[in-house]
C-alpha cells in the first residue's frame, strides 16, 4: 500500500507506458536533427514528413489507450506503421547524406527498440482479450 502512494499517478493511462515516453524521446531526436540541417526547401519538406511520422507513433499510442483492448491493438499496429515510415525516412536521409551513418544507426536503434516494445504490448493485450470482447475501457474520463 505504501509503494502505491509513492508512485505518481497520471490521469491519462498512456502516460504510464514506457513506449509512449520512448516515442517522445524519438520525436526529440528527430527534431534535434532537423534543427541542425541546412535551411533548404527540400530538407524542410523532408523533415516535416519525418516529424509527422515520428509524432504518429506517440499519437496512435495515446489514441488507442482510451479504447477497448482490441481497438488499442489496432492503434498500436498503426504506431508500428509510423515506425516503418521512420525506417524508410531514415534510410533515405542516410543515402542522401542528410544524416550521418552514426545518426542513422541511432535512429535505427530507437526504431528497433520501439518495434519490440509495441510488439510486446500487442502480445500482452492479445493474450488478455477474450473472444468477442468489446468492453470499452475508457479510464481517461
Amino acid at each position: 500500500m505504501e509503494r502505491e502512494q509513492e508512485r505518481p499517478t497520471t490521469f491519462f493511462r498512456f502516460e504510464d507506458l514506457r513506449i509512449y515516453h520512448k516515442a517522445l524521446e524519438y520525436i526529440g531526436w528527430v527534431y534535434s536533427i532537423a534543427k541542425t540541417s541546412k535551411d533548404d526547401a527540400y530538407l524542410k519538406f523532408f523533415f516535416e514528413k519525418f516529424l509527422t511520422s515520428a509524432n504518429g507513433i506517440s499519437l496512435n499510442i495515446a489514441e488507442g489507450s482510451s479504447r477497448n483492448k482490441s481497438q488499442f491493438v489496432y492503434y498500436l499496429k498503426m504506431a508500428k506503421s509510423s515506425v516503418r515510415e521512420c525506417v524508410v525516412l531514415s534510410t533515405v536521409a542516410q543515402s542522401r547524406n542528410i544524416i550521418t551513418d552514426d545518426e542513422f544507426e541511432n535512429s535505427k536503434n530507437y526504431l528497433i527498440e520501439m518495434t519490440k516494445m509495441i510488439g510486446a504490448l500487442i502480445g500482452s493485450l492479445q493474450r488478455s482479450v477474450k473472444p468477442g470482447e468489446t468492453t470499452e475501457e475508457d479510464d481517461d474520463g
